[in-house]
């Protein structure tokens, strides 16, 4: 569903958003100019695998999953996209397809370049070519860290950090507790376990054994970081 007004909070996020915050207030008005908005309900598929690429894309509420799947027909969830980040700009470089089926995550709402759009404002501005390397450098930066984690650090660890993580993209301070942190992110731990390379099973275990310490509290709705610096700790020393 489109409409073309963002939200106040929807422009917030986009502006405020750390790679768009650091572009000329020309280049920002060039891309928003030509952009248009999405509105989509949770679960509806955004964009499938093997589509050609016609959109350059921002999340300005709510979150984009990006999923495979396997041999077997199972879903797995690989990463989240949080409101402010940019997508897409991969297969628009290459001209190659999308490589994954990306759906919306509870409400959502995304600011979209068409293409054609997002070629000629890179024809008219130098500085969009260098933002978007740094982009780039900073994604291979972070898969690289996430592959070094993957076969460097327990599960304890990794789940300490991706907590941390989930915290800082969507936390929500708690109205009882200005120390503790809810994570707005629906998860359900199936999908947490799949961010992690792990069991549900596994992942289950860690989460209960962080809650006996004190570090986070399980709900029906979700997590709650209660101690930030603990799972620092765990995310740091836990090797």
């Amino acid at each position: 569903m489109d409409d073309p007004i963002l939200t106040i909070e929807e422009r917030e996020a986009i502006n405020s958003g750390r790679w768009f915050s650091s572009l000329s207030p020309s280049l920002r008005h060039d891309i928003l100019r030509c952009a248009y908005v999405k509105r989509f309900k949770d679960g509806a598929l955004i964009c499938a695998r093997g589509e050609p690429p016609e959109e350059w894309i921002a999340c300005a509420k709510g979150a984009v999953r990006v999923s495979s799947t396997s041999i077997t027909g199972k879903q797995i969830t690989l990463t989240y996209v949080e409101p402010g980040i940019w997508f897409g700009d991969v297969s628009i470089f290459d001209g190659d397809r999308r490589t994954h089926d990306v759906y919306a995550h509870g409400a959502t709402t995304l600011v979209c370049v068409a293409k054609a759009d997002f070629k000629r404002i890179l024809a008219s501005h130098v500085e969009f070519y260098e933002a978007m390397l740094w982009l780039q450098a900073r994604r291979i930066r972070q898969l690289y860290g996430l592959v070094e984690d993957l076969n460097t650090l327990p599960l304890r660890a990794r789940l300490a950090k991706q907590l941390l993580h989930l915290a800082r993209s969507y936390g929500i301070p708690s109205l009882s507790d200005n120390q503790e942190i809810r994570i707005g992110l629906q998860l359900a731990q199936e999908e947490l376990a799949q961010l992690l390379g792990a069991s549900r099973q596994r992942v289950n275990q860690e989460l209960k054994g962080m809650e006996r310490e004190g570090s986070i509290r399980i709900e029906p709705g979700g997590l709650v970081v209660r101690d930030r610096n603990a799972l620092l700790r765990i995310a740091e020393t836990d090797l």
